[in-house]
C-alpha cells in the first residue's frame, strides 16, 4: 500500500511533510526509504536490480538504524540465496508455497483425519492431482 511508485501526488506530499516536519523523523524516513530499495530489487523490469541488491548488502549492516542493521546482516546470512534471485532468472519456490498453503488449510480445519486413506485423498483433490 505504501509503495512509492502507488502514492497519489497528494500522499507523497503530505509524506514529505511528516519526514521534514522534525528531526526526529529522520529515522523514519530512512527505514522507508531502505524499504523502498528493498522492495525495488523485486520489481519486475528493473535494470538497476542486481545493482541494488548489492548496494543494500553493502550499506544497511553498517546503517545506524538498529533495525535496519540486522536486516543488513540477516541480508548478508542469507546472501547466496537473497543474489540467487539474479542468477535464476527471478525463480522462486512461490508455487510450492501456495499447494502447501491449500494442504495445511484442512489439515488445520480437520482436526485430524481418522483414516490416513481419505486424508491423502482429500490432499490430492485440493492439489488438483486427483481428478473426479
Amino acid at each position: 500500500r505504501a509503495a512509492e511508485e502507488r502514492l497519489t501526488h497528494r500522499q507523497r506530499t503530505r509524506l514529505q511533510d511528516v519526514f521534514t516536519a522534525h528531526e526526529r523523523h529522520i529515522q523514519v524516513e530512512v527505514a522507508w526509504q531502505c524499504a523502498q530499495d528493498l522492495r525495488s530489487v523485486y520489481q519486475p523490469g528493473n535494470p538497476q536490480a542486481q545493482a541494488t541488491a548489492t548496494k543494500i548488502l553493502a550499506s544497511f549492516p553498517t546503517c545506524p538504524i538498529p533495525e535496519i542493521a540486522r536486516l543488513g546482516r540477516t541480508l548478508n546470512q542469507w546472501r547466496e540465496a537473497f543474489l540467487a534471485y539474479f542468477t535464476t532468472n527471478g525463480a522462486d519456490n512461490g508455487g510450492t508455497e501456495a499447494i502447501n498453503g491449500l494442504i495445511e488449510l484442512p489439515r488445520r480445519v480437520a482436526r485430524g483425519f481418522r483414516n490416513p486413506h481419505n486424508y491423502r485423498l482429500q490432499m490430492l483433490l485440493i492439489g488438483q492431482c486427483l481428478r473426479i
